[in-house]
């Protein structure tokens, strides 16, 4: 890994102090007071920590002048106690991007630098350092820095009381203090039918609820008192919890490990209810039979915080984790697996003609049933989803496509003007610091994970989505960014590999490995590096970008264009401005739009994708290309076993890529791979970790 030369030098001013179990973040200095008449000149004022996760950490700094938008941002960090800064990814810079669609979202990012340090360690101490540069000139102090902790990965408390937990009718031995079904542990008292939320909770922080085999199912079609019948739910036969652990205490529910333990929704609405229990900790269970396995909140209504869910099965749901409450934080769901109810037969879209053609096939129907929504969709900071392997749901994981943040208003007929900007007092609440990394995602009616509604410092990190009929890189929209997609494999995505619509700001797309067609409709200050696009004939053009600013930008990529077309690349973006009016029906009208059958020609009338190289599928070890446009393949669920997205010797893929601190870091030969996989590197694992 190359590290920086540079060495602190002078007093540092701020210093922000985040500490695990503390506010979600604390401002580094006040807005600076500093006066200048030269608006192209960089004031430099707060920066911001947005909550750590276990791996990557997440930074705004807010600023003034530049209006010229030549300042920037470098980066450095290490751990606390090193005497080596390492390089980090420089900051992105936002100002101005307009994020609209009529009367659902209108938000305009402030003037700010926004990015992340990415691949730490758990639960370790860092310092990151960062000097601001501007040649109109810097008023005020450059450079700020800050200490923070990264989150220690969730845990049962080693300290607290341990309660045994039974199926109903078990009739062996058992270890005390023995209860006969969940709430009856959890509750000082448990009974069926009408009484049976009279009880008040009996766990507190730091008790771990040990579950022993069996299946645990309510019959909430009966109404009793009877004893021989299992009584410990309210009729809705939902588990309502309701007690609040804390982030070193969680209650915890878990396995015994004595055989499967299975949480039965015999059909119900919500299996689990934790809208009203914060640090609520699940481990080896089973999830099953419920429109909703482990309902965490509820938008403008209540939710959750630190919810974990780990090393659990989801099957036969609806929908696995769903929260949509701004006010939900810091979950952990890692290591599980969800298998929905979609067909788990055939690649079918919920959506399009192409799809049309398979109604009444093999049973088939179009458009599909949505029996199973989202394995995981989430809203509010902080939130951590690892290496789950979903399947067989319309979508994977989905960020709450929530409009407006909190605080602030959308623009339409009727509705009172208001911010377009979530002002200070709502920024515990925004959609900030998420991380979704080294999931396997699998056959969904439309996408493996939408970053919706996400605003800033959203992670997707080495990812495999295999067989999506619609976009794997979904953006619709992103409120300002980063929302950083980086080292994500995606293979057979017959109508598209990415959706970036309503103005959305901020996506950035580093050393993917993208199998189809790029066509970006509308998208404000997006950049591409280091990827790999290669077609299955979802379109004639391989790459095709629609950006309503100027300074949006490609490079150091390698392209497949498709054969035998006329259009390979197209570039529309504003000929004179740098901010497109996105809420003027006519915007359009200030794009030029310039369309070319060669990267060559491509490359020199945009002054884009300069370094970019040609190259074909056998730059990988055993990849087939696709044909989206043969009906005979394009139902095929392929299987990552049985595909190698590793680069083979001496492929023109290799040593091609841009230096990028944070992301290229060890690499081998003369320069970074392009793509997913570096040549010579241990592949990421998909899917859950081996215990």
């Amino acid at each position: 890994m190359q590290t920086s030369t540079i060495v602190k030098t002078g007093v540092i001013a701020v210093l922000i102090m985040l500490f695990a179990g503390a506010a979600h973040a604390q401002i580094a200095s006040d807005p600076s007071p500093f006066e200048t008449d030269n608006s192209n000149a960089v004031v430099p004022g707060e920066l911001f920590t947005e909550p750590p996760t276990l791996i990557n950490l997440g930074f705004e700094w807010l600023i003034q002048g530049d209006d010229n938008r030549n300042a920037s941002v470098a980066v450095w960090y290490r751990e606390k106690g090193s005497t080596e800064w390492r390089d980090g990814l420089p900051l992105l810079r936002l100002n101005g991007e307009r994020i609209y669609s009529e009367s659902r979202v209108d938000l305009i990012t402030p003037n700010m630098f926004a990015g992340s340090v990415l691949d730490l360690k758990p639960d370790t101490d860092y310092e990151a350092r960062f000097i601001i540069d501007d040649p109109d000139g810097v008023i005020g102090n450059p450079e700020r820095l800050a200490l923070v902790r990264t989150r220690a990965e969730p845990l049962p408390y080693a300290g607290g009381r341990v309660l045994h937990v039974y199926p109903h009718g078990h009739t062996g031995e058992k270890l005390e203090p023995a209860f006969e079904g969940l709430m009856c542990a959890y509750n000082e008292w448990c009974a069926g039918t009408d009484w049976a939320t009279s009880g008040r909770p009996r766990v507190r922080a730091g008790d771990t609820l040990v579950v022993h085999a069996g299946v645990y199912q309510y019959n909430r079609y009966e109404y009793t008192n009877n004893a021989t019948v299992n009584r410990t739910t309210p009729l809705d036969g939902t588990y309502y919890l309701t007690a609040d652990g804390t982030a070193e205490r969680p209650i915890a529910i878990v396995a015994a490990g004595d055989g499967e333990v299975i949480f039965d929704g015999n059909g119900n609405y919500a299996l689990f209810d934790v809208r009203a229990a914060d640090y609520t900790y699940f481990e080896g269970i089973t999830f099953r039979n419920s429109e909703i396995a482990v309902l965490a909140g509820t938008q403008f209504l209540a939710g959750s915080k630190g919810l974990s869910v780990k090393r659990s099965r989801f099957e036969n749901v609806g929908a696995g984790v769903f929260t949509n409450y701004s006010g939900s934080s810091n979950f952990y769901i890692a290591d599980s697996t969800f298998i929905g109810r979609n067909d788990p037969d055939h690649l079918i879209g919920w959506q399009g003609q192409i799809w049309e053609q398979f109604a009444g096939l093999d049973d088939q129907i179009f458009p599909p049933a949505m029996a199973s929504y989202v394995a995981i969709k989430l809203y509010g900071p902080g939130h951590v989803v690892a290496h789950n392997y979903i399947a067989d749901f319309h979508d994977g994981i989905n960020v709450e496509t929530y409009g407006n943040p909190d605080g602030s208003v959308a623009s339409g007929p009727g509705i009172p003007d208001g911010p377009k900007y979530p002002p200070r007092e709502y920024w515990d609440r925004r959609p900030v610091a998420i991380d979704f990394y080294g999931n396997y995602i699998t056959n969904s009616h439309d996408n493996p994970i939408e970053a919706d509604g996400s605003m800033h410092n959203i992670r997707i990190l080495r990812n495999m989505f295999i067989n999506h009929p619609s976009h794997a890189f979904c953006n619709q929209p992103a409120l300002g960014g980063p929302v950083y997609w980086i080292r994500n494999i995606a293979y057979h995505l017959p109508t598209g590999s990415t959706r970036l619509t309503a103005g959305s700001a901020g996506a950035v797309f580093y050393n993917n490995t993208i199998l189809s067609e790029t066509n970006v409709i509308g998208a404000s200050n997006v950049h591409w590096r280091n990827n790999l696009f290669l077609g299955e004939r979802s379109a004639d053009e391989i790459f095709s970008v629609t950006t309503l600013t100027s300074y949006s930008s490609s490079d150091y990529n390698g392209f497949r264009p498709n054969p035998n077309t006329d259009i390979s690349f197209r570039w529309r973006a504003p000929a004179s401005t740098t901010l497109v009016d996105v809420t003027n029906p006519n915007y359009e009208a200030q794009l030029e739009s310039r369309e070319f059958a060669t990267l060559t020609d491509y490359a020199a009338a945009t002054g884009q994708d300069r370094n970019s190289v040609l190259l074909d599928y056998d730059i990988f070890v055993n990849v087939p290309p696709l044909d989206a446009r043969d009906s005979e393949s394009l139902q095929t669920l392929y299987d990552a076993a049985d595909l190698d997205f590793r680069l083979r010797s001496g492929s023109a893929a290799i040593d091609r890529a841009a230096v990028l601190p944070g992301i290229t870091d060890g690499f081998t030969g003369q320069a970074p791979d392009l793509g997913a996989l570096e040549f010579g590197a241990v592949a990421p694992i998909y899917g859950p970790r081996p215990q």
